[in-house]
């Protein structure tokens, strides 16, 4: 049986029924606001129902009773105002285009990591295009669903000029275990939540294939140092990096086995194809996405990003990663830390 929501208190939608869209749901369930969790198959909609349960994604993780999953979009759209939109960035046009004109006036706010191929816009300016007339931000950070799920210390940036639609989320999502901080810098913190899963890749492979403690920090750090450099050539402020959405979204992904595209690159490392790692990983890894028009987009700016250029060999050219290692070693040194010129790895 369907749940009525208490009387006078509008839901919060969630559209996708993913592991980081029931985490959310469950985190603004537990702080007493109804939820309309949208997901496009009912048999997902059926089983969360009937076992308070999303199996295939969080799996042992109990969906709040806040929480009431729906295959219907249009109820989704008509009773609530603020949407966290968590649907996977191949999906997003297709799902939001057809109901644009409902969106208009709304607090849409993009939780997507990931970067369009053909136009290399970021999620919330797809909606944005998608969506002008509505009210458009981003949440970005370090944030592993499961452990959200699973209720460890986290904390999260909600990004947005419209200082209204940070403070709504701030009271939906903060709680004793969570922690939302408020930024302006939409481009830069939604631009950083896309870049590290590139990164996570090679760290991933890293570890399967050994490689010690102090190539892992290398790996990040410099990838930080390059995230940084083509951001800054974007026109996005270097400074964002430096904080959640930046430097601490790519130290958990790159270092946690929880990580989807770290999962990724684990699996090349152990030996598997491209598409036998995203098919046993069953969910999807927007790094492999996201590198594709990362390598292009940065020729064609001109920004030195070695990193980038080396895991393109790896995954689509028959390079190995201790030969794109081996290279990036016998260049010559740079300086270590500069944000703004373009030639230092």
């Amino acid at each position: 049986m369907t749940e009525q929501l208490p009387l006078g208190v509008l839901p919060i939608g969630v559209l996708g029924g993913g592991s980081f869209g029931t985490a959310l749901a469950n985190l603004m369930a537990e702080n007493g606001l109804p939820v309309l969790q949208w997901m496009r198959d009912p048999e997902q909609v059926a089983a969360i129902e009937q076992t308070r349960e999303n199996p295939r994604y969080l799996k042992g993780i109990k969906v709040h009773a806040g929480v009431t999953p729906t295959a219907d979009l249009q109820r989704v759209l008509d009773g609530c105002e603020l949407l966290l939109v968590a649907i996977p960035s191949s999906a997003l046009r297709k799902v939001l285009q057809p109901v644009a004109a409902q969106l208009a006036g709304k607090f849409l706010v993009s939780t997507t990591k990931g970067i369009e191929a053909d136009s290399f816009l970021l999620m919330s300016q797809i909606i944005e295009s998608i969506a002008p007339e509505a009210r458009i931000g981003v949440i970005s950070g370090p944030n592993l669903a499961r452990e959200i799920a699973e209720h460890a210390l986290t904390a999260t940036v909600v990004a947005s000029e419209d200082e209204e639609l940070c403070q709504r989320v701030q009271r939906a999502l903060h709680g004793p275990r969570f922690r939302v901080y408020a930024s302006r810098d939409r481009f830069g913190a939604e631009l950083g939540g896309a870049l590290k899963n590139v990164y996570a890749i090679m760290a991933g492979m890293a570890a399967a294939l050994g490689m010690g403690e102090n190539t892992k920090s290398m790996l990040i750090t410099r990838a930080l140092a390059e995230m940084t450099r083509f951001a800054v050539k974007l026109g996005a402020n270097p400074m964002t990096f430096l904080g959640l959405s930046g430097v601490g979204d790519l130290i958990v992904t790159c270092s946690s086995p929880k990580s989807r595209n770290y999962q990724v690159g684990f699996a090349l490392g152990q030996g598997l194809s491209l598409e036998e790692a995203v098919s046993r990983l069953g969910e999807v890894a927007e790094g492999v996405n996201t590198l594709r028009v990362l390598k292009a987009r940065a020729e064609q700016l001109q920004v030195y990003m070695p990193l980038v250029s080396g895991l393109h060999a790896i995954l689509f050219e028959g390079r190995t990663l201790q030969q794109v290692i081996g290279l990036l070693m016998s260049g010559e040194p740079k300086t270590d830390v500069d944000f703004i010129t373009a030639d230092d790895f």
